[in-house]
């Protein structure tokens, strides 16, 4: 595998892990607010990891509309 594909990968990867890690925490604000003692707005709390989430998406749409077709 070539570099271009090697770091085009790495950061898709990076990008998923960062995905998987915004949702979970999403998961666990909607599914267990009461332990969440230190959030005290849970709806912006999980709108901040949504916005993450968006980040993210929007990272692995740019690499593949303008990376991968060129590699």
């Amino acid at each position: 595998m070539n570099n271009r594909l090697v770091l085009l990968q790495a950061l898709k990867s990076h990008a998923q892990g960062q995905i998987d890690k915004h949702k979970a925490n999403v998961e666990v604000y909607l599914n267990n607010t009461t332990g969440i003692g230190e959030h005290s707005d849970i709806v912006e709390t999980i709108e901040k990891e949504v916005d993450k989430i968006a980040h993210y998406e929007d990272q692995l749409e740019i690499i593949q509309k303008y990376f991968e077709n060129n590699a």
